[in-house]
């Protein structure tokens, strides 16, 4: 729990409902830390005005049916002894703040924003989620979430934010049930059939997504589970006295600010098109060119970074379909071996595409889960150290989600764009995030304002390795 927050409200004495947090959701709750807190922050952006009362009516009908989101955190941290427990006082408006942004309200002044909102701690005595209405930017607004990686992992939260939204304009739309206009809704109010709705749904709105909902790691596919289990033993031991990752200006003492960023949009069929004729997927395009990014952005700040390879740890889902509705965290690590120091960006490619295969195929992401379970059912003294220990084998953490291909609407506007980040464990102070919408990619970049004071050096680098990837085959 972060110093600067307030404890979580103690147990009620009697009758109060509550639920024991999962290890793994437990073990992601602890890992808070002044310096990096646990929230998965993300951006809404709107060409036109969101007006506050639609945005109102939107999270008291279709958030606040979700049950995670009313809950509160009660209990202690120390002993681990932590439930959910529906909140008394639980009200949407307590979770919606309103901001408008000086003039000019362009990037510049949203950045700044987020960097703000993003480095403050959640409030502890209420569900641990807030959402924040920005008016003024680029004559429409903003909204910005935060919420608690203990609520739930991206791919669960991209479910989230399709339950919320529209694939039309229509305003008011139907509320919740069997008469919604959103089958997402049921999916996390347990409505008999809602999975083969959000199926059909999500195989026509989220082509990509599925593929990952319907075909988790191929880990989790061994059949024998005794051979499964004494290879993610193997794993867990390689991952384990692996050494850490060698010093670089990414890696230090942290601070409690952060720096946000976020790149252009990227047409998803000319990022398709590369990886085609260089004889890879989408993902690999977009990781290589980041790592040359990276690459450049220390040459630039005078450090040698030739021969240079640091480890980013990559989730990767362990769920299906049919547990999303759950929330909460089933998702494994992998910790990718970053070419960051390969000049050639296309043998820098060919490199990073045959690490990820490699460890795809290994049992490294269930090893990675287990050893996150194993965390929440430990002493917390226990499970500091080894967070402290694993995260010094990553400088960064890198995630990619599929969204919608198609334009969604909330409250009755258009949703233009959708960025976030994703947070660090430990003493991490990189966090790439890359999400699909609408036939384009966004990467949000989140960093230690102590560290890397500029992220939008590294994104510089990055469009600098693309354009290269571009021109190359």
């Amino acid at each position: 729990m972060p110093e600067d927050s307030k404890p979580p409200a103690a147990l009620p004495a009697s009758g109060a409902a509550r639920h024991r947090l999962s290890p793994v959701d437990l073990a992601w709750l602890r890992m808070d830390d002044p310096t990096n807190l646990m929230m998965i922050t993300g951006v809404l952006t709107f060409d036109e005005p969101l007006p506050a009362d639609r945005l109102l009516a939107v999270m008291h009908e279709r958030l606040a049916t979700i049950p995670r989101f009313r809950q509160r955190v009660v209990g202690s941290y120390t002993t681990g002894r932590l439930f959910w427990e529906e909140d008394p006082a639980f009200d949407v408006s307590r979770h919606l703040e309103r901001h408008t942004l000086p003039e000019p309200g362009d990037d510049d002044a949203l950045r700044a924003l987020v960097s703000e909102l993003m480095s403050r701690p959640l409030e502890t005595d209420r569900p641990l989620w807030c959402f924040h209405l920005i008016d003024n930017y680029r004559g429409g607004s903003a909204l910005m979430g935060r919420i608690h990686h203990a609520i739930g992992d991206g791919i669960a939260l991209v479910l989230v934010l399709l339950s919320l939204a529209e694939t039309t304009p229509e305003w008011p739309h139907r509320n919740t049930g069997e008469d919604s206009t959103n089958p997402f809704s049921a999916l996390f109010t347990g409505h008999p059939g809602a999975i083969a709705k959000v199926r059909r749904h999500a195989e026509e709105l989220m082509p990509e997504g599925m593929k990952l909902l319907l075909n988790p790691v191929e880990a989790l596919k061994a059949a024998n589970p005794v051979l499964k289990g004494l290879a993610s033993i193997g794993a867990a031991g390689r991952l384990t006295f692996r050494p850490p990752d060698p010093r670089t200006p990414f890696r230090g003492a942290l601070g409690k600010a952060k720096r946000a960023t976020w790149s252009d949009p990227l047409p998803v069929e000319e990022m398709r098109e590369i990886a085609g004729r260089l004889g890879c997927n989408l993902n690999d395009v977009l990781l290589s060119s980041m790592a040359g990014g990276l690459g450049r952005y220390l040459e630039s700040h005078g450090k040698r970074a030739e021969g240079l390879n640091f480890r980013a740890a990559v989730p990767v889902n362990l769920r299906p379909l049919e547990r999303m509705g759950d929330l909460g965290n089933q998702f494994g690590l992998i910790f990718l071996s970053l070419p960051v120091g390969m000049r050639d960006p296309v043998a820098r490619l060919a490199e990073l595409r045959r690490r990820m295969r490699a460890l795809k195929r290994s049992a490294e992401p269930v090893a990675a889960f287990q050893i996150l379970r194993g965390l929440g059912l430990s002493p917390l003294a226990l499970q500091r150290a080894v967070v402290r220990l694993i995260a010094t084998k990553a400088t960064a953490v890198m995630t990619s989600v599929p969204g919608p291909s198609h334009h969604l609407f909330l409250g009755g506007k258009r949703l233009s764009g959708i960025f976030f980040w994703v947070p660090q464990a430990g003493r991490v102070s990189l966090g790439i995030s890359i999400l699909s919408y609408a036939g384009e990619i966004r990467l949000g970049l989140a960093s230690d304002a102590g560290l890397v004071p500029d992220p939008e050096a590294i994104i510089t680098g990055f469009y600098q390795e693309l354009e290269a990837l571009r021109g190359a085959g």
